[in-house]
């Protein structure tokens, strides 16, 4: 175990920051939360840090946890940590990239500046970045990486599944669906999407899709509301695809969302790890152990 470096994290994720730290090789401390009668929060780090903090936290259900960031990030400095890193395998406040009305804010810039202003470095898993190039235009630190679990879910959807069809439900999983069916050799085709709001989406497959009889895996970066893979879903059923799954990197399944898309004729659903839920198959944790390294953290 690094003398130099420690993993913070909340009690929520115990499970998740484990597998990271054993996997990277670092020692593991958790901190203190008191949640006040008017909700206000009480913190506590541990009375002395190493000159390297790694700190895990995954931001979905953000608003509250990117004030706890705040409050960590400028205490460690206090307690002797010189150099921080936010281990953030899902990423808050990355789709709004522009603004689209007058007045509306742009979400990605500002947390981005502000996560940049608290951290030396930023790892993070498929975060919503359509209009940049790379992580750093967002978050503009030193060490700032975006990590794919594509492969990941390729590899659980052909363990489960004998030459799924990889299906993309809109263009931006474009680059998902790719990189997925590249080194299995698998067929992948992206269906055209229309959105009409949060829960109302029109699906289409490209012209001549070849999708009947085929078990198909739909691959996505994040299953929020559902409404999207589960029309995508009815459409590839209406098709002839004899079966349907899902595989996602980031499950949110908001609300009924799961219900939905198993109500649509979703089989089983497959994400990673990035955020807790029933449906992990698969630990990112080697992954971003990897990326630590390659920063110098270990």
């Amino acid at each position: 175990m690094s003398k130099d470096t420690v993993l913070l994290h909340f009690e929520d994720e115990a499970a998740e920051a484990l597998r990271l730290a054993q996997a990277v090789g670092l020692e593991l401390a958790e901190i203190e939360r008191h949640r006040f009668p008017d909700d206000e929060l009480r913190l506590r780090l541990p009375a002395e840090l190493p000159p390297n903090v790694v700190l895990y936290r995954s931001l979905h259900r953000p608003n509250e946890k990117l004030l706890e960031l705040l409050l960590v990030a400028r205490t460690a400095g206090r307690l002797g940590a010189q150099h921080l890193t936010l281990v953030a395998p899902y990423l808050a406040y990355m789709r709004q990239d522009k603004a689209f009305r007058s007045g509306e804010v742009v979400s990605q810039r500002i947390v981005g500046e502000f996560l940049a202003g608290l951290f030396d470095g930023v790892i993070t898993v498929d975060p919503h970045l359509h209009r940049i190039d790379s992580l750093a235009e967002a978050i503009p630190v030193p060490h700032a990486l975006a990590l794919s679990g594509a492969e990941l879910l390729a590899k659980v959807a052909v363990e489960r599944r004998e030459r799924p069809l990889l299906v993309g439900p809109d263009a931006e999983s474009r680059q998902w669906v790719e990189a997925a069916a590249r080194p299995h050799g698998l067929d992948y085709l992206v269906c055209d999407k229309i959105r009409h709001d949060d829960c109302n989406v029109d699906i289409a497959l490209p012209a001549g899709a070849a999708v009947a009889g085929r078990a198909v895996v739909l691959l996505d970066d994040v299953a929020s509301s559902g409404h999207t893979l589960a029309r995508a879903a009815t459409v590839l059923r209406a098709a002839g695809a004899v079966s349907v799954d899902v595989a996602v990197t980031h499950a949110l399944f908001a609300g009924d969302a799961l219900d939905l898309i198993h109500a649509a004729g979703v089989g089983e659903v497959w994400s990673t790890d990035c955020i807790a839920h029933p449906s992990n198959a698969i630990s990112v944790a080697p992954m971003l152990a990897e990326a630590l390294r390659e920063i110098g953290v270990s």
